[in-house]
């Protein structure tokens, strides 16, 4: 199947990033020969372990995957996708190590979307079989397209004859003859397809964003660069690998670099999560704020007590639960800032003291921004209308560039033209870089509505009745209808508020908040919960649709 991508010109020279990127090591020419060389390096090394009791070595890893890797080539003939929908799990990073040796392109499915989204992702890879388990089917009410494998039944079909040559190929093959046995490591290129990652489809259907493994691996060795990773980081995987993030550190940063990690299906379910963390030693966690919040409030904070790099994204990290982590736990929070076509991360915040070009030092901890941007990559903004490039500190949408930028969106050249231009992503997202170089995200394109011609910030409004009411983003969600007479209409949805309607609406009027800001009466939609995606990111689309149902015209 031809990607189909527009081509990625490259980044005008003239732009550097303020920290370059120190070369990769010459043997990171695809992922599956970065994890053979890691694997071979420290085989008696704990790799990947999870909830159930299940843990493996780095050796063990690669003897599981090789074997798991010799079935499924017969069973899946020649095509190049192969979707997975399978929580993160020891199996199913095998599963994809297993399918990347084998020069197959692993596409994890997203098991919370719907039906149609999924199938909408296998018939834009064109996945003829899947690999899954009866209790995620069973669980989430999904059956996918095409021919499913089910992990249930792998080892009955793995023959002895798999095993011993996994064993003989993984401890007696030299390194350099490997591509004769695994097509993964024949003719392994950076350029090649690593995976692909559909977005969640929050705002529309979703788009495969095509990964490179020197996308992938680029953004592995800007984050080790970046954060300065412990030589025996030992990771919480609870993001699903449908997730970049989930997909980059869980497996990638972890295999890639020698590191450990313990994974649990549910990122809600603190008190396994607290049990891992405690049980293993986590030092990393990456997460999201709502995930964080929970956490504090049903775990122990001794369970913690080994956490160095609290790593949160995906929404704003609020002021209030950054001092409570702190007083807890005893460590600052690290907020960050990516997106599925950057492989994903542009920015974290980090622990410790950082040179800024100009010579000076500075503590890698900003609070209130989502940190320097990553080695090697460049960030800009240009207004929002004319596309012209603004002063740096300026507020406008934010362009980035650098080897994390993805390939291009799978089969849809006309979309990647235009969010992928001279090499420089267009993210949808506001923010500007202060004078130290730290970025600060403002709010979101798609999370504005225009009401009567003046551009109304979701965010903002959000804010502004979290402030009067004392509630947190759990339990409030601004978005919109089509309105005949203004354009369109804001919608609060919420689950509870803590006082009447009419109350809050006299408060915001009281702050003098433009009237345009004020939702009416009627557009207060009151709701069992707010909607989520598995990621934890409010649903945008879910909370589109229930004001639509509830207030559309």
């Amino acid at each position: 199947m031809s990607l189909d991508t527009a081509a990625r010109p490259a980044t005008p020279a003239s732009d550097v990033p303020d920290r370059p990127l120190p070369p990769m090591p010459p043997h990171w020419r695809s992922l599956p020969r970065v994890f053979v060389h890691q694997a071979r390096a420290a085989r008696n090394r704990q790799a990947i372990a999870d909830s159930t009791g299940a843990s493996l070595t780095y050796g063990e890893t690669l003897v599981r995957a090789l074997a798991l890797g010799r079935l499924l080539a017969r069973l899946l003939g020649p095509e190049p996708y192969v979707g997975l929908l399978l929580p993160p799990a020891v199996p199913t990073t095998v599963a994809n190590l297993a399918l990347a040796l084998w020069g197959k392109i692993p596409v994890n499915l997203n098991y919370t979307a719907s039906q149609a989204l999924v199938d909408s992702s296998i018939d834009q890879t064109g996945i003829r079989s899947v690999l899954t388990s009866r209790k995620v089917l069973e669980r989430f009410k999904i059956t996918p397209k095409g021919a499913l494998i089910f992990l249930e039944d792998v080892p009955k079909q793995v023959r002895l004859s798999d095993k011993l040559w996994a064993a003989a190929v993984a401890r007696l093959a030299p390194i350099g003859a490997l591509g004769a046995f695994l097509p993964g490591l024949s003719g392994d290129s950076l350029d090649k397809t690593g995976t692909v990652i559909f977005t969640s489809g929050s705002t529309g259907d979703p788009k495969g964003v095509v990964l490179s493994h020197r996308n992938i691996l680029s953004n592995v060795h800007q984050i080790n660069n970046h954060i300065h990773l412990l030589a025996d980081e030992s990771v919480l995987g609870v993001l699903p690998f449908f997730h970049s993030m989930g997909f980059t550190v869980s497996i990638w940063v972890v295999l890639a670099l020698g590191k450990r990690v313990a994974y649990h299906f549910n990122p809600l379910d603190a008190k396994i999560v607290g049990s891992l963390c405690e049980k293993h030693g986590v030092t990393m966690l990456v997460g999201t704020p709502t995930f964080m919040r929970t956490y504090l409030q049903r775990c122990e904070p001794a369970q913690f007590s080994k956490l160095v790099h609290l790593l949160l994204g995906a929404e704003k990290l609020k002021p209030e639960l950054a001092r409570d982590i702190k007083e807890k736990l005893g460590i600052d929070p690290l907020e960050g800032y990516g997106c599925t076509e950057l492989s994903p991360v542009v920015a974290f915040d980090v622990p410790h003291d950082v040179t800024l070009p100009d010579g000076r030092t500075v503590y890698g901890n900003k609070i209130g921004t989502v940190g320097l941007p990553l080695p090697g990559t460049m960030v800009r903004t240009v207004d929002p209308e004319t596309g012209a490039e603004l002063p740096r500190g300026a507020e406008g949408m934010l362009l980035v560039a650098g080897p994390q930028v993805m390939t291009g969106y799978l089969n849809r050249p006309e979309t990647t033209a235009q969010v992928l231009k001279n090499g420089w992503y267009t993210t949808g997202d506001l923010g500007y870089l202060d004078p130290d170089g730290f970025l600060k995200i403002t709010d979101r394109m798609s999370r504005f509505s225009k009401v009567a011609g003046e551009m109304v910030p979701h965010m903002g409004v959000e804010a502004a009745i979290m402030e009067v009411t004392g509630v947190n983003e759990q339990n409030v969600a601004v978005t919109a209808v089509p309105d005949p007479k203004r354009g369109e209409r804001l919608c609060v949805v919420y689950t509870d508020l803590g006082m009447a309607v009419e109350d809050v609406r006299h408060r915001l009027n009281d702050r003098a908040m433009p009237k345009l800001w004020v939702p009416s009466a009627e557009d207060f939609i009151p709701v069992d919960a707010i909607p989520t995606l598995g990621t934890g990111k409010v649903d945008l689309r879910g909370l589109r649709r229930i004001a639509t149902e509830r207030r559309g015209n």
